[in-house]
């Protein structure tokens, strides 16, 4: 591989590493030599993925953790510098929609149940400023690291049915820009603040919503493929090279930048 888009030995901390997405990047960056700490709230998910990390033959470590909870986050902090002596990339993966964040065909605003605004908002947008704040002090000290929050096509125009996933990735939009202008100004350039805005992929949080249980495709799918220039649904492992490019040398001079991986979603009218 060209060194410029190296990550080898790098210290990269992964928030919800227990999950589809965060599996899939942690996989494939321990492939690229990183050394992984991967966190998530659910100890079953993190041991059986940790165990594959070291499976793949790399170094990679699991602590248990809550992303809205400070405290967890400050001993985490500790744990890993204790460790490694350092942080090289933080990608904040956990976040997500619920099953109550989404409305029913049927259903409108006004009967969307606050405690599930509160949880989605909460989840998505706290749990990305948080981790930042606790990993990203480390960063500061250091004058280096490179973050990565995961945005959304929410955040570039209205998506019918999910109110507060949509204001949470638009929120982590502005805070990408916003942080990332915060770091370079007040820390000097070896500090980076990127997103990746994911187009649509089929998993286990909005497989309901887009495949029928017969495998067809629902008419909300068919609503994105006709939005989608390269027509189809993405593959979850489509994200990877685009993270590591963005936590690599090779984007030195990259940073507040939200890059869409959507086969051209964001770019295309519909006409």
């Amino acid at each position: 591989m060209n060194e410029q888009f190296s990550i080898k030995d790098k210290v990269a901390v992964i928030t919800g590493a227990g999950g589809v997405l965060g599996g899939s990047i942690a996989k494939s960056f321990i492939q690229a030599g990183a050394k992984i700490v991967a966190l998530d709230i659910r100890q079953e998910q993190l041991d059986v993925r940790v165990g594959e990390l070291k499976a793949a033959g790399g170094e990679a470590i699991g602590i248990v953790c809550n992303v809205l909870d400070l405290e967890s986050l400050e001993k985490v902090a500790a744990q890993i510098i204790a460790t490694y002596g350092r942080i090289d990339i933080l990608l904040n993966i956990a976040g997500g929609n619920t099953p109550g964040g989404t409305l029913a065909p049927g259903q409108d605003f006004f009967d969307m149940k606050i405690s599930e605004w509160e949880k989605v908002t909460g989840l998505n947008l706290n749990g990305t400023v948080y981790p930042s704040m606790v990993f990203g002090r480390i960063m500061a000290n250091q004058k280096s690291g490179s973050i990565v929050n995961v945005s959304s096509m929410a955040a570039y125009s209205a998506i019918t049915r999910v109110p507060g996933y949509s204001v949470a990735k638009t929120g982590i939009s502005n805070f990408t820009q916003w942080l990332a202008t915060e770091m370079a100004l007040k820390y000097g350039d070896g500090i980076r603040v990127n997103a990746i805005a994911p187009g649509f992929f089929i998993g286990d949080q909005n497989r309901a919503v887009l495949i029928n249980p017969d495998g067809s495709l629902t008419e909300r799918s068919q609503k994105v493929l006709a939005k989608t220039p390269m027509n189809r649904f993405g593959n979850i492992n489509e994200l990877n090279g685009a993270v590591q490019f963005l936590c690599s040398d090779a984007a030195s001079f990259i940073t507040g930048v939200v890059l869409p991986v959507d086969g051209g979603f964001s770019a295309f009218s519909g006409v």
